[in-house]
């Protein structure tokens, strides 16, 4: 398809990649954004598209109409966040999603594709899970997306086509770049310190896609007949793409030229584990190939990262950690215990 596409979160780290790929295929991108994590810039600012500065949670049928489709990134992202406050995760990524959604489907957007995540399968002793496994979600992040999946399922029909985007941990550069996910944290501590420290014994699985990659997927469900997805997830990625932590850490290193990597396994460390099957995937999208590996992305990273002079105070600083930036907002008192801004956005 082409049209009028709203991404909301398009000023966080995969909006801010996606937002441009989908202008450059010819879409007409407009953002939706409340802007926390405006001011944490990493390189060049990305192009400009029209926005609607709102709060997911205020977010009206009024503003969606005239759009062909939604992509719904707009979430707080990580767990350590909704380990923080159990309230936010379940305000935001949950009940918003959801009047999000029924906004939509009220404004007569009839696709609606849902940024959601392979993390929602936990702890899996199968080989491999796909979108059959049972959901064995383990924080409330993944709870979120649980419910919000489950949502938005009794709100498709014929008028309202959504598709549940199951992403693995996702890596690489963006400039609104994050250093709390494995791999981009392993390569700034990496370039910073000279050593990765892993606090697990490194052996748990996970999927990881490239954020330039997962932009390009996103273009797919834009794309694609709605009867080929409608109403249906799908583990997005690749089966090559499912690393151990300890070979996500070895790519850091490598990437980094006398850089050290040591296991310091500690009781209570994440051992979630999981191998996601993307045969679905690649069936449905046979002709799309993945650009990038970790070892790749890892010598991205390290290189941008010297580019900018990324140090230990830049890292310190916080701006680039979720958690530490939302914090560093309500302690500056501009954003209130709900995470609503007082005053002016930023």
């Amino acid at each position: 398809m082409s049209g009028k596409v709203l991404v909301t979160g398009h000023d966080g780290y995969i909006g801010a990649v996606l937002t441009p790929t989908l202008v450059r295929s010819g879409y007409d991108v407009v953002g939706l954004d409340t802007g926390y994590f405006s001011k944490c810039l990493l390189g060049t600012e990305p192009a400009k598209v029209p926005t609607i500065s709102k709060d997911l949670r205020e977010v009206e049928a009024s503003d969606l109409k005239g759009f062909d489709a939604i992509v719904h990134l707009g979430a707080l992202s990580n767990d350590p966040v909704g380990n923080l406050n159990k309230g936010w995760t379940e305000d935001i990524n949950f009940h918003a999603s959801v009047r999000l959604a029924k906004a939509a489907k009220q404004a007569g957007v009839r696709r609606f594709i849902f940024s959601s995540s392979c993390i929602m399968y936990g702890l899996s002793e199968a080989q491999f899970v796909d979108e059959t496994a049972p959901l064995n979600p383990q924080t409330d992040y993944a709870r979120s997306k649980v419910q919000t999946e489950q949502a938005l399922q009794e709100l498709a029909d014929d008028a309202f086509s959504p598709v549940y985007v199951r992403n693995g941990t996702v890596y690489g550069l963006s400039p609104r770049q994050r250093l709390d996910t494995v791999l981009n944290a392993f390569v700034a501590e990496a370039l910073t310190t000279g050593h990765v420290t892993m606090h697990s014994d490194g052996e748990p699985w996970r999927p990881v896609v490239h954020v330039d990659d997962l932009a390009r997927t996103f273009g797919l469900y834009l794309s694609a007949p709605l009867e080929t997805i409608h109403n249906q997830a799908f583990n997005n990625g690749a089966d090559h793409l499912n690393y151990k932590i300890r070979a996500i850490g070895e790519a850091a290193v490598k990437a980094v030229p006398g850089a050290k990597l040591t296991i310091e396994a500690r009781p209570g460390a994440d051992q979630r584990t999981y191998r996601a099957s993307f045969a679905k995937f690649a069936k449905t999208f046979p002709d799309f190939k993945f650009e990038w590996t970790p070892e790749s992305g890892a010598v991205q990273l390290a290189d941008a990262f010297r580019k900018v002079g990324l140090d230990k105070v830049a890292v310190a600083s916080g701006k680039f950690i979720r958690l530490s930036w939302l914090r560093h907002l309500i302690d500056d008192g501009r954003l209130d215990e709900n995470l609503k801004w007082r005053g002016v956005n930023g």
